[in-house]
């Protein structure tokens, strides 16, 4: 039987970068996907500005952009009647407005999941430690007092290899088998509306081109659709909504049909379409009750499903196992108790229910739920929710709180206050490496930071072990003298970065003793026992 640190079920782009994060933090593992290969449709495509800080953070940002479209070529979202018809409104995401920008060191990108899963998966077998297996299946699944037992089975030899894995990492999809056999209750509502998505060539540019835009919505008292742009010139997909409220099925969408729908959408009755693909789904907003069971953890599409309304699904199942994956290496690695596992839960969960909620509301405000005779735009927080992409404030064991109260922000979903308070992303500070510029954010990844003022000498030499430990000011130059203030500290105090890039832990000043505070801290954000 072989043995390996950590199984993933699934090699979308969860568990892809649950590959290469379990790599870079020096753990083994084994990838299992299904299909033969990567997706071979579009799928998700927006990833968001957070998401890509950490593959910015672990060297994938360069190949990602490359397989990607500028943001130039996507700037607008639009209504129309048809694309060759009336406007009826167009919009400039609140994500992309020049303020909105300057809180990361990188704007989002639209990159197709068969272009993303690529670069993801090149990145992933370029490590030593991470071993991919495709056209293969994980069966019989069993836990035991101290692993996971399983076999894998060549979908195309027949074969069973039995393997034991300490712990599973189940990102296997919204219809995930091994939800299924956990018995996972999940909480929200199923199937609010039925979808077909129609993959195509067609050149669009002389109705996109002067107005790039990332999603073209077309308004018709028996037609709601939408275009995605997927290379902006001839390769698009074509999005229709709520079939069975407009008298469709899947069944009636032979190629024939397809190419009649896609040229009264764009409003050219004899437009050149060849049809290369066609899905049909349907949108649930479930959340599930519980992401830790024993030794298997709930990841992407597997603990939640959202409406696509708003682009969140794909990005909060990457932070998903952004968060688990340096706890995995942790605990594997001897560092921390098995009780920081059991923080994924509290942290992720309750972000994950808000986050579905947030889709859910974006699809309800635009009918997708009832028949529409008139066009129905967007409720105004749709694609500008920078409370939700930047904002997640965790409140578990392994954030160390300071007694400072929460900002009083009246508006989460759409406002982002940055903050260094326990438990929130480490806001970006522009900084200065000799003649570098460089974000904080650059900072973040594989290994806990210490960040300290200028006068935070006693805190930087207090750190051990892999800890990094930057006095901003003295050995990173601070251009704005931004630092202190936005981290809400002292030029004596300091604050200790997680390698998700969350705080774990501030002190506003310095203190008598900094070694005996940094190592009580670390015990308690890493569940060894020792209480503050």
């Amino acid at each position: 039987m072989s043995e390996l640190p950590v199984l993933i079920v699934g090699g979308g782009p969860v568990g892809l970068t649950a590959s290469l994060l379990l790599s870079k933090h020096g753990i083994r593992s084994l990838l299992v996907e299904r299909h033969p290969g990567t997706s071979i449709v579009p799928k998700a495509r927006g990833i968001n500005a957070r998401t890509m800080e950490l593959y910015r953070q672990y060297g994938v940002e360069p190949g990602i952009r490359a397989a990607g479209l500028a943001p130039e070529r996507t700037g607008l979202i639009l209504w129309t009647e048809s694309l060759a018809g009336r406007e009826i409104e167009r919009r400039t995401p609140g994500r992309a407005n020049p303020k909105n920008q300057a809180l990361a060191p990188v704007p989002n990108c639209l990159c197709a999941q068969d272009d993303l899963e690529p670069v993801l998966r090149r990145y992933a077998e370029a490590e030593p430690l991470g071993s991919l297996r495709f056209n293969a299946e994980v069966v019989n699944v069993r836990q035991t007092a101290d692993g996971v037992e399983a076999e894998v089975v060549d979908r195309v030899t027949g074969v069973k290899e039995p393997i034991r894995a300490q712990y599973v990492i189940a990102a296997d999809g919204a219809q995930s088998p091994i939800r299924k056999m956990l018995g996972v209750r999940m909480l929200g509502v199923e199937r609010i509306y039925d979808s077909v998505n129609i993959l195509f060539n067609a050149d669009l540019r002389p109705w996109t081109a002067h107005r790039p835009g990332a999603l073209y919505f077309v308004e018709q008292p028996d037609l709601r659709a939408t275009f995605l742009t997927i290379n902006a010139t001839d390769r698009w997909s074509f999005l229709i909504h709520s079939l069975s409220h407009y008298g469709y099925t899947p069944a009636d969408f032979t190629d024939e049909k397809c190419t009649a729908l896609i040229r009264q959408g764009v409003g050219v009755p004899d437009l050149p379409v060849k049809i290369l693909g066609l899905s049909a789904w349907e949108a649930s907003a479930h959340v599930a009750e519980q992401y830790r069971h024993g030794r298997i953890f709930l990841s992407g599409d597997a603990a939640h499903e959202m409406p696509p309304t708003g682009g969140f699904g794909m990005n909060t199942g990457v932070q998903d196992v952004h968060n688990l994956c340096w706890k995995l290496a942790a605990v594997l690695h001897g560092q921390a108790g098995d009780s920081l596992l059991d923080t994924y839960h509290p942290e992720r969960q309750p972000l994950g229910v808000t986050i579905t909620k947030t889709a859910l509301d974006n699809c309800l405000s635009m009918g997708r739920t009832a028949k529409q005779e008139t066009a129905v735009v967007a409720r105004p927080e749709f694609l500008s929710e920078q409370g939700l992409i930047f904002g997640a404030a965790y409140d578990s064991a392994a954030v160390v709180p300071d007694g400072t109260p929460p900002a009083d922000n009246p508006d989460p979903i759409t406002r982002y206050l940055p903050s260094a308070r326990p438990g929130c992303r480490a806001p970006h500070v522009v900084l200065e490496r000799g003649k570098e510029r460089i974000s904080t954010i650059d900072l973040f990844g594989g290994r806990f930071v210490l960040l300290a003022g200028p006068r935070g000498e006693a805190w930087c030499a207090a750190v051990s072990g892999d800890t990094a430990a930057y006095r901003i000011g003295a050995d990173l130059t601070d251009p704005n003298g931004d630092w202190c203030e936005m981290y809400g500290v002292e030029p004596d105090g300091a604050v200790l970065v997680r390698p998700d890039g969350q705080i774990a832990w501030r002190s506003l000043a310095g203190v008598a003793d900094a070694g005996a505070v940094l190592g009580d801290v670390m015990a308690r954000v890493m569940g060894r026992g020792t209480e503050l």
